[in-house]
């Protein structure tokens, strides 16, 4: 038990994604981004989709492989700190519900934008490198692995 501590988690980061309807949450949002970039009158179909895919790719990188720490005070001594949220998910253990989760939903989203964009190489090559920056992370071999001492500290 921790005396003094608003919550009862070590790190409460690590069981956000497991959170009742965190998931439902985070597809209304991917759908509420693919609409508001429709309505934008002079973005055609394709355009539209290769932006969700792109703008959900960049915000998956950035908030989950990218930003280190907690926003959390924890009685860890300073663990969390050098890990990523998504190093942190779960308590680190690979191939939970939410890991497959949010390693799948890019994928999928992928699909839709190179399908509605009829597979046009523009589109395909941007579709595709950005669905790599946000799968390579996630293998289980880069957990805590810093490339080029990128994002090291």
């Amino acid at each position: 038990m921790n005396v003094g501590v608003a919550h009862s988690e070590v790190n409460p980061n690590t069981r956000v994604m497991n959170s009742r309807g965190m998931w439902l949450t985070y597809v209304l949002g991917v759908g509420m981004l693919h609409i508001v970039l429709l309505s934008i009158p002079f973005f055609s179909v394709p355009l539209a989709w290769t932006l969700t895919n792109v703008i959900h790719n960049l915000g998956m990188y950035v908030f989950l492989h990218a930003v280190k720490g907690t926003p959390f005070e924890t009685p860890d001594q300073g663990k969390a700190r050098l890990l990523t949220h998504w190093e942190q998910l779960d308590y680190g253990v690979q191939f939970t519900s939410s890991r497959k989760f949010f390693t799948i939903s890019p994928i999928i989203l992928y699909f839709l934008a190179s399908f509605y964009t009829k597979y046009d190489p523009t589109h395909f090559i941007l579709n595709t490198a950005s669905l790599l920056t946000v799968l390579i992370p996630k293998l289980p071999q880069l957990h805590g692995v810093r490339i080029f001492g990128i994002n090291k500290y």
